[in-house]
């Protein structure tokens, strides 16, 4: 690698916001959006929030959302309505 050119690798935590997550690791980020930072296991370090996270995505919590796709199919002909060709049976 050359030297000077690239950014520093440094631990920081990333929290998860709604599944209450904290995950010590490497990155090449510094700070989060307002330069806060987290005492995690008797250190300090910058904290970076992300949404989502294996505590709160929904496939690996196990509460996943089902989506009804006859209703969404409904909902669509209603708004746009059938076309007419698709009606009479001619393109």
């Amino acid at each position: 690698m050359k030297k000077g050119i690239h950014p520093d690798y440094r631990p920081v935590v990333f929290r998860d916001r709604s599944g209450g997550l904290l995950l010590l690791t490497r990155s090449t980020r510094t700070t989060g959006r307002d330069g806060e930072t987290i005492e995690y296991e008797g250190a300090t370090y910058p904290v970076i929030d992300v949404d989502v996270s294996s505590a709160s995505h929904p496939f690996w919590t196990g509460k996943a959302r089902h989506v009804d796709t006859e209703g969404r199919v409904e909902k669509f002909q209603r708004r746009y309505g059938r076309g007419a060709s698709a009606e009479s049976g001619t393109s």
